[in-house]
Formats: C-alpha cells, structure tokens, sequence
C-alpha cells in the first residue's frame, strides 16, 4: 500500500467523510478511500492537500442529521457556530477566532463559499443545505487564496452536480416539536451533453421556547428553498454550471432567557407590577415578551461557472450576483412590560468574480494564478422606539425627588413635585422657563427613540498565487503570495428621537441653580441610553467636513510550506499569513474620531500562523497532532454593550495550542474517531476593551455623571469565548443481512467551561457542553430505501450559547440557552 501524504489534512475528517468507513463494505486492508478536495481551488486528493482542512461527506451529513451549518460544528473539530438574537445574527469561529455577528458593518472572519461562491454574509450560509456531496473546512488564514475575509478559516460548501443519468432523492422527516421536513433532488439528462438538477426543502417545526406572555412559541422553524442547477459540456475541454437558487425564512425567532435580574428589572416586576423571568428556570426554556420576535429573510442568487482545459492548464471563471433582505422585529427589553422594541432590516446585494489558471504539468512544478473582484452594495439599519411602558419605567429608575430638593425650592413649588419622580422634577422646573415642555408628557413617552440607518458600498481586489515544487521523492515545497486591497464607503442617516438623551444634565440652569447633589445627576444620566457620554447628546452623520466616510487599505499575504514524507510517518511545517480588511461600526455606538466614545470603524487585522505537525497512518486508521502558533494583530473586537456595539481593535491577540486527531477501523464493522483540541488563548495587549457593569476595579461610576469610563485594559487576560479544551469522539457499527444493512452511529462532543463574553459576570456566563448525538438505520440496498432513527442531545444536556447585558437595564443579563434534546425519524428513497 502506498504512504499517505497527509500535509496537515485531519485524520478524523478523513475517516467521517468517507463511505468506505461509514459503510460495512470495506477495502480489503481497511484503507481509506481517496477523496477529492478543492481546498486550494485545485483538484486534489485529500492527503495530498498541503493544509489543515477537516472534511465532511454526504453520508456523515446524513446521518448525523446536520441540517445546516449550525449542526456542523458537532462532526467539525475546532469549528464552533452560534446563533444569536435574529436569523442574521450568527457567528463563525475557527480554533478560537471569529467575528462580525449582528454588526452589518463587519464582515466575518470565517468566509463561506457554496460552489466556490463567497457569501459575504453569514446570514446567507443559513439555508438548509442542498444536495451537499462535501464540505471542506479550511483551518487558519486562508487569505492567500480565498481573499480578504477569510482570517480565521473558511469553510466551502461544494454541491452535487447534475447527472447524465436519471435519478434523484426525496427525504421526510417527522420529529418532536412537530418537526416536519421534506427534501428532494431530482437529476437527469436534457441531450448527450446537457444535464439538469432541480432541488427543494421545507422545514417547518414548532418552537422550542414558549412566550408566556402572549402563549406563542418561539425559536420554531418556517423555511423553504429551491434550487435549479445546469450542466452544458459541448467537449471534453469544455464545462459550463449555471446555478439559480431562492430560500425564505420566517420565524419568530430567538429565546432569550434572564439569567440576573437586576434592580431595574426587578423593579419592573416590583413596581409597574409586569411579569419579569424566574432566573432559577432558564432551562424551562420560557420568555416573557409582550410581543413575539419576527424574521424574515429572503436570498436569492444566481451563478455561472466556465471551466475549459487549454493543455498546459486548466482556466476557471466564476461569475456571481446575490442578493438578500432580512427584517426582524424584537422586544429588546425582555420582559412583559412594552419599554422598547426594536424593528432591523437589511438588503445586500453583492456581484463577484473570479478567474483562475491552474497547470496541468505532471512534472514536479505545478502552479494556479488568478483573481477576484467583489462589488457590495450594503442598506441597513433598526429603529428603536419607547412602548408605553417607558415612562412609568423610566420614573422609577430616576427615582422620587429627595427632600434636600424640596427644601431648596420656593415653598409654592413644593407640592407640585411632592411625591414625584426626578425625571418629573426635570420636566417640571424646565416648564417654568419653556412652557412647550409638559411634565410627566415630554421626556420617554411611546414612539420615541432612535432611527439608526446606513449605507455601505464596498468594493475588493484580489490577486493570488500558489507554487508547489517536489524537490525529492519525499520532500515538497509550497509557496503562495497574494495581494488584497479593500475600499468602503459608507453613510449614516440617524435621527435621535429621544429628546432627553439630547440634554447636557450639567447645564440645565435650574438644576445646576440648586446645586443637586451626585446622585441625582447619576441617577437621570443613566437614563440617557443614547450619546449620554458624547459632548453634544446626539449623532454627527457622515460624510461630513472632517469625515469622509471611506475606509481604503490594501495587504501582501504570503504562505509557505514544506513536508517531508518518512514513510509511515510524515511531517510539515508552515507559515502562513492573512488579512482583514477594516470594518464601520453601523450601529448607534459609533462615534466621530477623538470624541467621548468608541470610534467610527476598526483597522485592518493582520493574522500569522506558525503551525508544524505530524502524521501517521497505520493498518486501519490515522493519527494526526498538529502544534500551532495564531496571532491576529487590530483584532476587530464588536462587544454588545446594551444597546449597540463597542467595535475596537485590540493591540493584539493570540492563541497556542495543538490538535490531536485520529481514526481506526478495528474490523470491517467498526469505526471509532476521536479528537482533541486545546487552546491557550491571550490578550497580548488590549487597552480599549468595552467597560461593563461588573468590573467596578477597572470600571469606577463617575458619581456626578452617573456613567463609567467607556473603555478597560485586558491585556493579559484571556479572552472570552475560547475553550480550553475540545473533545469529540464517534463509533459507528454497520452490519449487512441480504438485501439489507444496518448501521449504528454515536457521537459525543465535549468542551470545558469558558466565560462565553466579556460584558458579562463570569459567575453568570461561565458554560461548557456534553453533549450526545445518535442515531440507527436500516437500509435496504435494493429497493434503495432507508429508514432512520435519531437524535440530538439526545442526553438534554443545559447550556447557554451566549451571554450579554439586558438592554437598559444596567446591572440586569440575559442568555440564549441551548437547543433541548430533539428526536425523529427519517425516510429516504432514492431512485
């Protein structure tokens, strides 16, 4: 049997992604099967691929019931995916790093492609996966051959193409919460050389969360997709793709549980007597909104891709338009009272283009060239208006005028503002002077708020290379250089409607008359929810005289490698380097450079990796462990902090750790994996991190302005949301009877405690997981028929995803628990 360059490639994605471990026929050495990538835009097989990329089969995906990319994560070493408060709002991370959910202006650090199409956004990479016959995820900067955005890893969906033979597949699937799923893909010939595929799915599941307020389930599933797919090859040099594909969503999504309710939360449920969340019932997996949570999201897309072998090499075009419009509707305070909501919407429409030229030498230099172009047009925004509850909340929060006060004010005024609240108190003396403000009818009435909008049109250049050399036999060398340049220009429409947030409380005359002691300015100055710790109480859009609205910059990125084959050992070593482009801040925390806030938009970051390894194959299985070094210089770090986005760069943070991964097959019936990541991640240097309500040593409450310093110091600290420790492990058990075979799959995926965020107390969002997923099948090989049996957290194991602080209500936090366990059954007929 020949050696097997692994060059990086997981041993553990080896064998989950091929059928010859899935199934019970087998080779007769139990080897494994070669499978096909195009990790580096090139077809190659797997173990000859010179990267770190984990790949997952059709089968695997099938029966481990991964349903979109959220599921991946549970059969993906190092990959952790996360949704959050909306459909759109979902988060990509690669051994630790990740960013760009729920700010538009951010793009993730984690690029997503479909049949070699980059979906900008993560909410486009939601849809439930098509005829999927791999995916490939690419660990480490990938900006060498995949572009600007790809800092973190990538991850590359490639679809089945149609068939010149007729056939297809069609799927139901019936689980609890009244699950209903229903797939089909259908494939066949139009002439000799034109082939055509049609796919389609419905999803639709009732909620996992219950409103008990309105007694409407929440976090269920409503979406449908369809897709059509071409093939037209005219030669044997000759092969042309056409795609076209739309999906809908619509959900009343997500659950959001109170993990501490703070005295403003508890006030609500004290004093304006609104039903608020049991903190000691999270995993009861009930809200309490007054109104229930609305997605909707809509994409459509269409593509064409050209490829025509020239001899000497093989020319690639990839042609792309999308387009996608997302809107939600959410109660952002959490609770049974109508304080504030908040209404978001989106369209994006992005055209790329891609052209590469790859050699076909079979002599040891072997090269690919190319570029891409992506053009961006980006409308987004929310606004956020007071409910009718808001004054009332509002009043309490401010709390009842205190009698040194009244005692400073002239006898007449005194029974007016006797038994009231500051905010009124406010109100009341501004009357005397300004009779167009009305007490108890001016400040925080219903409707009030902010319109929070933008506009962003980007545009991206990439040039790119890759040389391989076989120096010896054993020995292979890999370089690859490229160059990235970004531009962005962007626009901000916001209209603040809350004219108490616009006050300067320090140069209200009748206040500063009477000399009101700190804790009343403190008191009314945490009610200012938006630019209260800005010089002028309100937003400066742009461009304007001094802000032009344009972010430009422009990278070389460069990655080398080497591997050198001992025989039933290899080793590799590589460096690699990437780049993010810089980010806007569109949310209402932005602020003009050098003002009392977080700045308009972050820097570019810039990424390097050191990683070395080695692999080893054996009768039956694989053995890989890979020490890695990672460290991202500006990281973009986008903390929600209540009510919009801190967006900042950190100096610099890195990541140390290795990845230990390994298959066998015992016997033809047997396959176990297993894989274990560790992570020791640190902030080398962060001075601008967002300040939080918890950390009262580095974060000290002005007790005459009633607000914090805007930024901490964490350098040295660990940051948050990375695992220490990783485990997965799967067995699966196959046995053939006749014209039947039945299989057996369980899987167990493990990791640490971690505090998930850092705006929240660790005590509150420290979380790890166990969780188990199974599930057991019949098929009957003539008939083409299967029938299967599965479940996920099949254990109901409790966890949170994310943490966050409740939206103003300071001192107050919130969560999204986990998915509850889930089961069904499954019936799948080819043909």
């Amino acid at each position: 049997m020949r050696n097997v360059h692994l060059l990086g490639v997981s041993a553990l994605a080896l064998a989950i992604a091929s059928p010859a471990l899935a199934q019970s026929q087998s080779t007769p050495d139990n080897s494994v099967a070669e499978i096909v990538v195009t990790a580096t835009k090139r077809e190659q097989t797997l173990q000859d691929v010179p990267i770190s990329v984990a790949v997952t089969g059709q089968q695997t995906i099938e029966r481990a019931q991964v349903r979109d990319l959220i599921d991946l994560q549970s059969v993906v070493p190092s990959l952790k995916v996360s949704q959050f408060n909306a459909t759109g709002q979902t988060n990509f991370v690669i051994r630790g790093f990740g960013n760009g959910n729920g700010n538009d202006g951010i793009e993730s650090s984690v690029g997503v492609f479909i049949d070699g199409v980059y979906r900008s956004r993560s909410a486009a990479a939601l849809d439930d996966l098509p005829e999927v016959e791999r995916i490939e995820v690419l660990r480490g900067p990938q900006s060498t051959l995949f572009g600007k955005n790809v800092s973190a890893g990538a991850i590359s969906i490639v679809t089945k193409k149609p068939q010149y033979d007729f056939g297809g597949k069609i799927e139901g699937t019936y689980g609890n919460f009244n699950a209903q799923q229903l797939r089909g893909t259908i494939t066949g010939p139009l002439s000799d050389t034109v082939a055509v595929r049609v796919s389609g799915s419905y999803n639709k599941r009732d909620g996992l969360f219950t409103n008990l307020t309105t007694g409407s389930d929440v976090n269920n599933r409503n979406r449908w997709s369809v897709r059509g797919d071409l093939l037209i090859e005219p030669t044997d040099k000759l092969s042309m793709r056409f795609i076209a594909d739309y999906n809908e969503i619509s959900e009343r999504c997500c659950g959001v549980s109170s993990i501490l309710n703070g005295p403003a939360t508890l006030a609500i449920g004290g004093v304006l007597r609104k039903p608020i969340s049991d903190t000691t019932k999270v995993f009861e997996r009930n809200v309490i909104f007054n109104t229930d949570p609305q997605n909707d999201l809509s994409g459509r897309g269409f593509s064409g891709q050209i490829d025509y072998d020239l001899s000497f090499a093989k020319l690639t075009a990839i042609t792309a338009y999308r387009k996608q419009k997302n809107a939600s509707f959410q109660d952002i305070d959490f609770t049974g009272a109508d304080i504030s909501n908040n209404r978001t919407a989106n369209e994006i429409k992005t055209f790329t283009q891609e052209i590469r030229l790859a050699s076909s030498s079979e002599g040891p230099f072997n090269w690919l060239v190319g570029g891409f172009f992506q053009d961006e047009r980006l409308d987004t925004g929310r606004t956020v208006s007071y409910g009718t509850d808001i004054r009332a909340y509002t009043d309490v929060l401010s709390g009842p005028v205190p009698a040194t006060l009244l005692g400073a004010l002239p006898a007449p005024l005194r029974p007016a503002l006797t038994g009231r609240s500051n905010l009124y108190a406010i109100e009341f003396l501004q009357s005397l002077v300004t009779p167009s403000i009305r007490p108890g009818a001016t400040y925080f009435q219903a409707g009030q708020g902010i319109d929070d909008y933008y506009k962003m049109d980007q545009r991206s250049v990439s040039l790119f290379s890759q040389f391989d050399y076989e120096v010896t036999e054993n020995l292979t060398l890999t370089g690859g250089l490229a160059y990235l340049k970004d531009s962005k220009k962007a626009k901000s429409f916001v209209t603040l409607r809350d004219p108490f947030s616009s006050l300067d409380l320090g140069a209200v005359p009748q206040f500063t008359a009477l000399g009101l002691p700190g804790n009343i300015y403190s008191a009314l100055g945490a009610l200012q929810f938006f630019y209260g710790n800005t010089t002028n109480h309100a937003p400066v859009n742009y461009p304007n005289a001094t802000e032009s609205g344009q972010l430009k910059g422009d990278k070389i990125t460069y990655a080398i490698r080497a591997a050198y084959d001992f025989g039933a050992v290899n080793a590799y070593v590589s460096y690699s380097t990437g780049w993010k482009a810089g980010a806007y801040n569109l949310s209402s925390d932005s602020r003009p450079p050098n003002a009392n806030g977080v700045g308009r938009s972050a820097n570019p970051e810039d990424v390097d990796v050191m990683e070395a390894g080695v692999k080893a194959n054996f009768p039956g299985g694989y053995a890989n462990l890979a020490v890695f070094k990672q460290s991202i210089k500006g990281f973009q770090s986008n903390a929600f902090t209540g009510l919009g986005y801190s967006l900042v760069n950190a100096g610099e943070e890195s990541v140390r750790g290795f990845e230990i991964d390994s298959a066998w097959r015992p016997t033809g019936w047997l396959n176990l994996t297993a894989a274990v990541t560790y992570l020791d991640p640190k902030y080398d240097s962060f001075t601008g991190a967002a300040c939080v309500n918890y950390d009262t040593v580095r974060c000290p409450v002005n007790p005459t302005t009633g607000r914090r310093p805007n930024f901490r110091d964490l350098t040295g600290d660990a940051p948050a949301g990375i695992p220490k420790w990783t485990f997965s492990t799967s067995a699966t058990v196959n046995h053939s009877f006749g014209d039947y075979e039945a299989y057996a799959r369980v899987e167990y995926d493990y990791t640490s405690k971690t505090q998930l965020t850092e705006t929240t107390p660790p005590n509150l969002s420290t979380w790890g997981q166990n969780l188990v997923n199974a599930s057991v099948g019949v098929t009957n090989t003539a008939k083409e028929l299967e029938v299967m049996l599965w479940a996920r957290n099949l254990t109901n194991d409790d966890g949170l995803i994310s943490t966050f602080p409740t939206v103003a209500q300071d001192g107050s936090y919130s969560g999204y628990p986990n998915a509850p366990r889930t089961y069904g059954v499954t019936v799948r007929k080819s043909f």
